[in-house]
């Protein structure tokens, strides 16, 4: 399984960047990817996901109405668009897999990073007032 990031760069407040994760090795039609943010000394935080068994999606209160998550046909690539951006959006993005029939689960955590066992390196994201 291999996730690998790009679009990141730096922005002023207000503007928008779409970024991407380019996903292979999933090898099940149950998985999920998210999109985590993580700043400077702290926690990761759950941005979006999408899950891949029904299309399902999933936001993190913080970027409800400006963030969008999608994904291509093949689904070979995540995309998350991001709009009115706003300078405490800054971090480095990172994506993550899940595979398995846990994604569908009543227990699954879609912006949780522990549900998430398939990382990329991430992209950063600078975000200027």
């Amino acid at each position: 399984v291999q996730l690998v990031e790009s679009g990141g760069g730096s922005v002023q407040a207000g503007g928008s960047l779409k970024l991407s994760c380019a996903v292979s090795g999933f090898d099940s039609d149950d998985y999920a990817v998210g999109w985590f943010r993580q700043a400077p000394g702290k926690e990761y935080e759950g941005v979006a996901c999408i899950r891949f068994t029904d299309g399902n999606t999933f936001y993190g209160n913080s970027v409800k109405g400006r963030f969008t998550i999608s994904a291509d046909n093949a689904g070979n690539s995540v995309h998350l668009e991001m709009n009115s951006l706003r300078p405490a959006d800054t971090g480095n993005y990172v994506c993550a897999g899940s595979i398995g029939s846990q994604v569908v689960g009543e227990q699954f955590r879609h912006l949780s990073a522990i549900s998430y066992k398939f990382w990329g390196q991430g992209t950063q994201v600078a975000v200027s007032s």
